[in-house]
């Protein structure tokens, strides 16, 4: 068995829940501003963050909150986001973050799953979670005032918490909910210890000061929002700046306004600041450091970004079963572009062929495995789904492709179920998406598989066009860079590609479109553009 193992030992862990672990800094900073909220400028130091935790923690208690229920948050991002947060786990209950953006509908499966008691919203979403409640008895409490809701403010109480409502080795902090591998999406079970663990494993590399400010563009229902950005920034003693919604101007402004140091993003907005022309009027002197993570960014994407906001871009990678991140960029050893990092402190992995199941060595691709203190204690109400998951030794099987090289930097070329199949040859629609981007008249791309009687499958663009540019182009475009069974053989232009709020590219979205002839009509490259491999 290859096993790879981090080039840093592991971190010692305290037995703290994670209110109390990030919020350590209040003893020594306590005027120091811990959140501030980017659309109003107000502010919460760390006394008054950990004030309001806490009596959030006694006011969800006199509710009638106990060890072992969940608070779900239906919400965009802001400072009472994360009292609530915090204050629900200090109080013993788990929070499930779900996104804002949801139907009724889809909010519905989550509520049965986890059987939430309590929810916080918004005044405009009252509705809409009392329609995804079906008639369950909720406890709605509301950012603000909304009929049939209680206000959060109102629920904030003074008071003393009884000792021992948080075992951190086993109690649930985290029930975010995640697809895997595999099918829908299924809660993920994380203690107070392994999200304790990660975010002292990414600090490590981080290296967050007190002088540190972190904006949360990211939203808080994700891991790179919530664990990512807030998690660390707090750990360090630093300031969090929020932003309720991505928009380009009001992202930048905040940038400049807050004078913020690191930002840790989503392709797509690596992608904005590559390339919109807001960038030329803000100043992002500030920044330090740019982080992308959550999907895949291409090296050549990466190096245009960092150019352009003249600091270093570098990535990471991460699962939810796994918290947040298994891999980061070191910021103090220059940038290896298109690789994803470096294992954290404490993380072992290896690299399996996905046929035999044999090990791997250095440059050689298949299905990453890795196994550390950071894993989720599986999938809630779905044994099945975790053994299929975490196998008897403790390996997570990821369901993505990577290599390592010789340093041990970490590279993930694709999900292993989105490959496309050309004549039994693999093709990673992100290696191709990440060739289509370097065309000066393609804004974003995705790639999907589209049958083909010869081949089986072959590459299909779907590309947002950012100046004139024909299909034919594209298509000889792409053929110059790739060997001959990875070449495009049809091109769709879109509007928008569609995304995830993590930033992935919903490409099973686009094949059910294509199936049902949804998207564009597209042109056939010419056949000498498909030879056989």
């Amino acid at each position: 068995m290859t096993v790879r193992a981090s080039r840093w030992p592991a971190v010692q862990v305290p037995d703290l829940s994670l209110p109390e672990f990030l919020l350590r800094a209040a003893d020594d900073r306590s005027d120091a501003p811990a959140v501030i909220d980017a659309a109003s400028g107000r502010t919460l130091t760390y006394g008054e963050l950990r004030r309001d935790v806490r009596r959030c923690a006694v006011g969800l208690r006199r509710r009638g909150m106990r060890r072992g229920d969940v608070l779900a948050i239906v919400a965009p991002n802001s400072p009472e986001w994360l009292v609530a947060c915090l204050g629900a786990m200090a109080a013993g209950a788990a929070v499930s973050g779900i996104n804002p953006l949801y139907t009724a509908d889809e909010i519905a499966p989550q509520l049965r799953d986890h059987g939430a008691r309590y929810l916080l919203t918004i005044p405009p979403f009252v509705p809409l979670v009392r329609a995804a409640a079906a008639g369950r008895d909720l406890d709605v409490m509301v950012l603000g005032a909304a009929e049939g809701a209680t206000a959060f403010a109102d629920v904030l109480a003074d008071g003393e918490l009884p000792d021992g409502l948080v075992d951190p080795a086993t109690d649930l902090a985290l029930l975010p909910y995640s697809s895997g591998t595999t099918g829908l999406a299924k809660g993920v079970m994380l203690t107070h210890r392994a999200m304790v663990t990660n975010v002292e494993q990414m600090q490590t590399l981080m290296a967050l000061t007190p002088d540190d400010r972190s904006i949360a563009a990211a939203p808080f229902f994700h891991a790179v929002g919530l664990v990512v950005v807030a998690g660390v920034a707090l750990r360090a003693g630093g300031t969090i700046v929020t932003l309720p919604r991505f928009e380009v101007d009001t992202y930048l402004g905040a940038i400049a306004q807050h004078r913020v140091t690191v930002a840790v993003v989503v392709p797509p907005i690596i992608l904005a600041m590559a390339r919109h022309p807001a960038v030329a009027h803000h100043d992002l002197s500030s920044l330090r450091v740019l982080g992308s993570g959550a999907a895949p960014l291409g090296a050549e994407l990466q190096q245009e970004c960092a150019d352009r906001a003249g600091c270093p871009v570098g990535q990471g990678y991460g699962m939810t079963e796994a918290v947040a991140a298994i891999a980061l960029f070191d910021p103090s050893v220059p940038v290896v572009p298109g690789s994803v990092g470096v294992l954290l402190p404490g993380v072992e992995a290896r690299i399996v062929d996905i046929m035999t199941g044999g090990d791997l060595g250095a440059g050689e691709t298949g299905e990453l495995l890795v196994r550390g203190p950071n894993l989720m204690t599986g999938y809630l109400n779905n044994d099945e789904a975790t053994a299929a998951t975490i196998d008897q030794d403790g390996w997570l099987h990821t369901g993505d492709l990577a290599r390592f090289d010789d340093a041990g930097n970490l590279f993930v070329d694709d999900r292993l179920k989105e490959l496309v199949k050309v004549k039994g040859l693999q093709v990673a629609p992100a290696e191709l998406e990440a060739v289509l981007r370097t065309h000066p008249a393609v804004a974003d791309a995705a790639v999907i598989p589209v049958p083909d009687e010869r081949a089986g499958e072959r590459p299909k663009a779907v590309v947002v066009a950012a100046g004139a540019v024909t299909s034919a182009e594209i298509v000889a475009f792409v053929a110059e860079r790739v060997a001959p069974h990875k070449r495009i053989t049809e091109v769709a232009f879109v509007d928008a590609v569609p995304v995830s709020p993590s930033g992935k590219i919903l490409r099973r979205l686009l094949v059910a479109q294509e199936r049902a002839g949804a998207l564009p009509a597209a042109e056939r490259a010419p056949e000498r553009a498909v030879a056989a491999p």
